[in-house]
């Protein structure tokens, strides 16, 4: 008889880990608290527009490509994917730049913004094209239980090549001095939610996986890929429960025997948790059984929390991008409210999503869908509708300022989503939006294990352990858990 997992949520990570775990000839049964797939990249519809709730930036095409190859299956075997261009928009204070999707355009606008830029930025791209290779190659598929992992001839050569005792602040500068070239270098790793300078230079794989690898949009939206992943588990024999909240696990000689959940009660042998690691240790199973004290979490930084606007306008935009980043206002004002002071943005940096630009069937005809995100610091108080309207208004009218048209009395739609509602539909820890900051300190070995210490059949998956934050890290960290599971499962 196959051994039983059953693995609790169907984010991206859920997915995955369900996926592997089935391909390995183990019975699998997934436990969702909501009515879909999806996780935190849910998809909902309202009046005819279609919203992803979460991510909606697609990156590291290479990766989901990868995944679906392990099970004999190719990206267009689910859906429709294609590269934008420009990858995205620059708003600055008077001004707007365009990433350029062609490398060569893009080292054109370097050497306009700064004499010299465009033979330095080659240079910072092989450096990086290096790390990324090592990065996603090597590195995001340790399991972070033992330095010697590491131990890895390719690693071990060109460890200081991997930049991981500099900050990606100094590396950038030791290249560029230009403002508008270091914000836009800088700007990837607010995915990894931590100031530049606290942030190793190892991750200027991002801006590798950005410039060379591209941004690409699958039609539908981002939820095509939950539908792709969930397709393919169901194929592999998984089976989905859905409305199942979990509230306990069941430990006895320091094994789960049962998951428990409001309506029903599941036996497995190993336990895979996706949902948020801080709530599985801290809400359902015993002090004893716990690896992390409280202490532990709260001394953890935090990637930010969001503040996300769903919007249906009743017109098109003229000149709206796909995506759009509007960095008019002082980063590093912004960076220090979200890490240092933790209060909310006195004047907030903020990315606006139109993806009806790029897919009609996200809207109906005539009309924009945005979805719009202010990063915020993770367990802010006061997350009432009332802050909320006031930042809507407050990025509205930038938005409106800097396209040149009216957006307000266009809105048919709003919905808002924050804090509070991370926490209610996520359980997530301070409400945080991406997991665990990707500092050195918090890198790898440092993360939370995704095997538990102390429960022998539990493990984990997702944005809080290993690799860390982010939906391609999430997809491999669901491949990393299996084969944890396996090894000690056999």
């Amino acid at each position: 008889m196959p051994g039983k997992v059953i693995v609790i949520g169907s984010g991206f990570a859920g997915l995955s880990a369900a996926s592997f775990m089935a391909k390995a000839g183990w019975q699998v049964t997934v436990l969702e608290k909501h009515n879909i797939p999806g996780g935190r990249a849910r998809q909902f519809s309202q009046d005819g527009f279609i919203f992803d709730m979460g991510p909606s930036w697609y990156w590291m095409p290479d990766v989901f490509e990868r995944y679906f190859s392990f099970f004999g299956k190719s990206i267009p075997d689910f859906y429709t994917l294609h590269r934008l261009d420009p990858s995205y928009r620059i708003y600055f204070e008077n001004n707007y730049i365009n990433v350029h999707a062609n490398f060569e355009e893009l080292k054109k606008l370097f050497e306009e913004l700064e004499p010299g830029a465009s033979v330095k930025l080659e240079k910072f791209i092989a450096e990086a094209a290096f790390k990324y290779k090592v990065g996603i190659e090597k590195l995001v598929l340790k399991p972070g239980q033992s330095l010697t992992e590491f131990l890895d001839p390719d690693i071990f050569k060109g460890i200081f090549q991997l930049d991981v005792f500099t900050s990606i602040k100094k590396h950038i500068r030791k290249y560029f001095k230009h403002p508008v070239i270091c914000q836009m270098l800088e700007f990837p790793v607010l995915f990894l939610g931590a100031l530049p300078e606290k942030t190793p230079a190892l991750y200027s794989l991002m801006n590798y996986a950005d410039i060379i690898g591209g941004t690409w949009y699958p039609q539908g939206g981002i939820y095509s890929v939950v539908e792709a992943m969930y397709k393919l588990t169901v194929e592999l024999g998984v089976e989905f429960h859905f409305n199942e909240d979990v509230t306990s696990l069941s430990i006895q000689s320091g094994k789960i025997e049962k998951v428990i959940t409001a309506n029903n009660e599941f036996a497995g042998d190993v336990i895979i948790g996706t949902a948020d690691y801080h709530f599985i240790e801290s809400k359902l199973i015993p002090k004893e059984y716990r690896t992390y004290s409280e202490p532990y979490w709260e001394k953890r930084t935090m990637a930010p929390s969001a503040l996300l606007y769903y919007i249906g306008l009743n017109k098109k935009l003229e000149n709206i991008s796909h995506h759009s980043l509007f960095f008019d206002v002082p980063f590093d004002v912004h960076a220090k409210e979200i890490y240092h002071s933790k209060q909310w943005p006195s004047a907030p940096l903020f990315y606006a999503c139109a993806p009806s630009v790029s897919d009609n069937s996200v809207a109906p005809e005539g009309c924009e869908n945005l979805f719009l995100l202010i990063p915020v610091a993770a367990g802010l108080r006061g997350d009432t509708e009332e802050i909320r309207k006031k930042y809507f208004s407050v990025i509205i009218k930038r938005m409106e300022q800097h396209l040149g048209e009216d957006i307000a009395d266009a809105v048919i739609f709003y919905k808002s989503f924050a804090q509070s509602d991370f926490i209610a539909a996520y359980n997530s820890f301070k409400g945080n939006a991406y997991g665990l900051a990707n500092t050195l300190r918090q890198t790898a070995v440092f993360k939370p294990s995704c095997r538990s210490k102390k429960v022998k059949n539990l493990f984990f998956a997702g944005q809080l352990t290993v690799p860390g934050p982010g939906v391609p890290p999430a997809i491999i960290s669901g491949e990393v858990v299996a084969k944890e599971v396996t090894k000690y499962f056999p």
